[in-house]
């Protein structure tokens, strides 16, 4: 774990540690990325991310997934904001983190397609746990 909070959920099933990148340009646009075919909630917009292997850290496991899925290297980021989210699939602990540089230029590696978007974003449907942390990004944005 990486932190104290509980690995079981509130109904029993185990928590599954996301790291989930928030890239941003430094024009505004956030990158979100569409779920590939297979897997669940295929063709929802989300923030790009992966899940947290055994003993990894979040700044590394977002580091892999972004490489992965993206192909860049993370060279600047911080964790923002936790949130956890009840899919029917999956209890999920998400740790978004705001990436400010990387290198590279971001591409879909998994045949997923993305798109920098501002606020509000044209692209649709949204993942549930997506759509707070965009509120959250307009809500800063108002400050």
């Amino acid at each position: 774990m990486t932190d104290s909070k509980s690995d079981i959920a509130p109904d029993g099933r185990k928590v599954t540690e996301v790291a989930v990148g928030v890239m941003v340009q430094h024009d505004g646009r956030y990158l979100l990325a569409q779920r590939p075919a297979g897997k669940p909630y295929e063709g929802y917009w989300e923030f790009p991310g992966g899940k947290l292997e055994p003993g990894e850290s979040i700044e590394t496991a977002l580091g892999r997934e972004l490489h992965e899925e993206l192909g860049i290297d993370v060279t600047a980021c911080q964790l923002w904001r936790t949130l956890e989210h009840d899919y029917p699939h999956a209890y999920v602990r998400l740790f978004f983190c705001k990436v400010t540089d990387w290198k590279g230029t971001p591409l879909g590696r998994e045949g997923q397609a993305i798109a920098w978007q501002t606020l509000p974003v044209d692209v649709a449907p949204l993942l549930p746990a997506a759509i707070p942390i965009l509120e959250w990004l307009e809500e800063e944005e108002r400050e």
